[in-house]
């Protein structure tokens, strides 16, 4: 059964792409939230062939995948959760800002693919790395989001974007992003310490 996990997510994702790929709100807005998502996961599928990440790192990185496809179909302003912005009486919708978290989890997969092929000799750094790439990811991505928001249909670019009115969007997602790679090193340290601690660390 656990070796047969990651294609059980598969077909989780092929079931649900497919039918929210049935009249979402705005075609646009869905081919483009949903195009990212479709390289990662083809992705992930080719990369098997020469490295099989865990369980845990193919779980966390369904996270994402999942909550995007979702907001894809709704636009994630759409998104039907209403019952967290009424709990804790948000001005906005914060689905937008959970997917953003998952997005973090995308260290601890990096993490495991540098410490299992040696990449890193150094623990400090096998902790920092991860996080700063999905740091600079995420940058990347919201200059992304601003290029298709300024260039597309208003409407659409609106949806893509995603600020729903709030100018600092854009530097709250990145924290989210960096708060969601923190946590996944967090976890990644406590199920893998015995092989971190076996790292040699160089000698100044």
């Amino acid at each position: 059964m656990a070796q047969r996990f990651p294609l059980l997510l598969l077909i989780v994702y092929l079931v649900l792409f497919t039918l929210l790929a049935i009249n979402p709100y705005d075609r646009a807005v869905w081919f483009t939230e949903n195009l990212p998502i479709v390289l990662i996961v083809a992705a992930l599928v080719f990369s098997k062939r020469w490295f099989t990440f865990s369980n845990t790192a193919y779980l966390m990185m369904a996270c994402l995948i999942i909550l995007h496809t979702i907001g894809g179909h709704f636009t994630f302003e759409r998104v039907p959760f209403d019952w967290v912005t009424d709990f804790f009486g948000f001005s906005r919708n914060h689905y937008d800002r959970m997917a953003h978290f998952t997005v973090g989890f995308y260290a601890y997969p990096l993490a495991e693919l540098l410490l299992r092929k040696r990449l890193m000799a150094s623990r400090c750094v096998l902790f920092m790395f991860p996080i700063c790439f999905i740091l600079a990811v995420a940058g990347v991505y919201e200059i992304f989001e601003w290029g298709y928001a300024v260039s597309a249909d208003p409407t659409a670019g609106a949806a893509v974007l995603g600020s729903q009115g709030d100018v600092w969007d854009a530097q709250k997602d990145i924290l989210a992003d960096g708060l969601g790679a923190i946590t996944a090193m967090i976890v990644f340290y406590g199920i893998y310490y015995r092989a971190i601690g076996r790292i040699a660390e160089p000698v100044a």
